[in-house]
């Protein structure tokens, strides 16, 4: 399916004029006029998708709660936890460093997508609650983990994957992290303008004493969105360098990480309290816990990808290496 070609492209030996009859590229007036047109559409619509996250980011006072100082300190400690995973996944990249431009703009882009997510959560979550436990498994793997996977690649897809810069499959696994950080940030700063109270709280222990339980429990729930859209972004990464099975790739991907997302969701209430009758545990510790050991498994399946990559990546570029040295291999997932 990569780089089909028309039977006279084929069949011909580079000597024959095919414009606009099995190759194209800009010539006449018109052509550059389409070339036009075609940017700026394309353009305008992710222009269009940013202002709409925007609106809708003023809409849920997520803007609110990432100026007022008090949310915002918070939030920066909430944040914490995650902002060192991103920062390992962007150190494992061994083709490149990422240029700060891209990070940054795809850490924002996950702030205003996660909009879209708050949206449709809070529409649909109503339709499965009349079902109960039951219900509210279902909505975890059906609404909220394909959804909130699919905003994050949404972030990466509209600016740093269309830039040159992104360049290798890994690229995909960073900059999915860093979306996947903006999100977290965002979700993490709802959640607590939510819990904390307006009391006039300044920058010092009161505040800490206030916030600090509902910070604690997103400090340990940021990372794993960090890991989901680092593997979504894994396979939006290898999509770009396989056009012709671009849709099942992102589809396998998304699939992948909605999966382990909606399985958290679904068993942490159970786990911790599984954890709190087997131990004697109590408060945080058990959260804790489960928490270490479910990203732990799925944070090791990341970085097994990404070591499988760094490693193919050193055979292909060692001294003398030959295509014929290197072997499909199976591995778990895939």
């Amino acid at each position: 399916m990569q780089d089909r070609r028309d039977p006279i492209e084929e069949a011909s030996d580079g000597s024959l004029d095919l414009y606009d009859v099995a190759t194209w590229e800009v010539r006449t007036r018109i052509d550059r006029a389409a070339a036009i047109i075609w940017r700026v559409a394309a353009g305008s619509a992710r222009v269009a998708v940013v202002l709409v996250a925007f609106l809708l980011l003023l809409g849920i006072g997520g803007l609110a709660a990432l100026t007022d100082p008090e949310i915002g300190f918070l939030t920066a400690l909430s944040a914490i936890p995650a902002i060192g995973l991103a920062a390992y996944v962007y150190s494992t990249d061994v083709t490149s460093s990422e240029p700060l431009s891209l990070l940054v703009a795809t850490f924002l882009l996950g702030v205003l997508t996660a909009n879209f997510a708050a949206i449709l959560n809070s529409a649909l979550k109503p339709y499965f609650q009349v079902l109960g436990f039951l219900g509210t498994a279902l909505f975890f793997y059906l609404v909220v983990g394909p959804v909130e996977e699919s905003v994050k690649l949404l972030a990466v897809r509209l600016y740093a994957y269309t830039d040159d810069r992104f360049d290798a499959v890994l690229d995909g696994a960073v900059y999915g992290a860093m979306a996947g950080l903006g999100f977290a940030v965002i979700e993490n700063a709802l959640y607590i303008t939510r819990q904390v109270p307006d009391q006039g709280l300044d920058l010092g222990l009161g505040l800490i004493g206030v916030g600090g339980g509902i910070t604690a429990v997103r400090a340990l729930a940021g990372p794993g969105h960090v890991i989901y859209s680092a593997i979504a972004g894994y396979y939006l990464g290898l999509a770009k360098y396989n056009p012709g099975n671009r849709g099942p790739i992102v589809v396998k991907g998304i699939l992948l990480a909605a999966l382990v997302h909606g399985t958290y969701n679904t068993t942490v209430g159970i786990g911790t309290g599984l954890i709190s009758i087997l131990t004697g545990l109590s408060g945080l510790a058990p959260y804790l816990i489960y928490v270490v050991i479910y990203d732990g498994i799925f944070g090791l399946f990341l970085l097994r990808k990404i070591q499988r990559y760094r490693d193919k990546y050193h055979e292909a570029h060692a001294p003398g290496a030959d295509e014929s040295d290197f072997e499909s291999e199976l591995t778990e997932f895939e």
